[in-house]
């Protein structure tokens, strides 16, 4: 995916938040660039999710800038974001943790044997 190519919940996320498309796309962009600022790099996993997780704040942020007589601001998504990001952090850590205790089981029944 190109970074100045917005990704596919962009339109929704603009209905939530109650903007216009043509908002959400100029936050995009804001966001891709300050990922790509903060990470030095355009592509890869840490970039697209900083990009994804800015954009969510600068959304939450702009929802919060308009005038007291539009609607009602869109419930907060980057709790969504950052507890999704946690729970796949927490499934490689267990996946992590599994693999080195079957590894450190293999190594001492190698061992074990090796020994005796």
């Amino acid at each position: 995916m190109n970074s100045m190519n917005p990704p596919k919940i962009l339109p929704w996320v603009a209905r939530k938040a109650g903007i216009s498309d043509e908002l959400a796309l100029k936050l995009w962009r804001r966001a891709v660039s300050e990922a790509e600022m903060l990470t030095g790099q355009t592509e890869g996993s840490e970039y697209w999710g900083l990009s994804v997780e800015r954009f969510l704040c600068i959304v939450e942020d702009e929802v919060g800038n308009l005038p007291a007589n539009t609607l009602a601001p869109a419930p907060q998504l980057t709790w969504v974001w950052r507890h999704q990001t946690r729970m796949s952090l927490l499934s490689l850590m267990a996946a992590q943790n599994a693999y080195r205790y079957w590894q450190n089981t293999w190594d001492n029944l190698y061992a074990q044997k090796k020994a005796a």
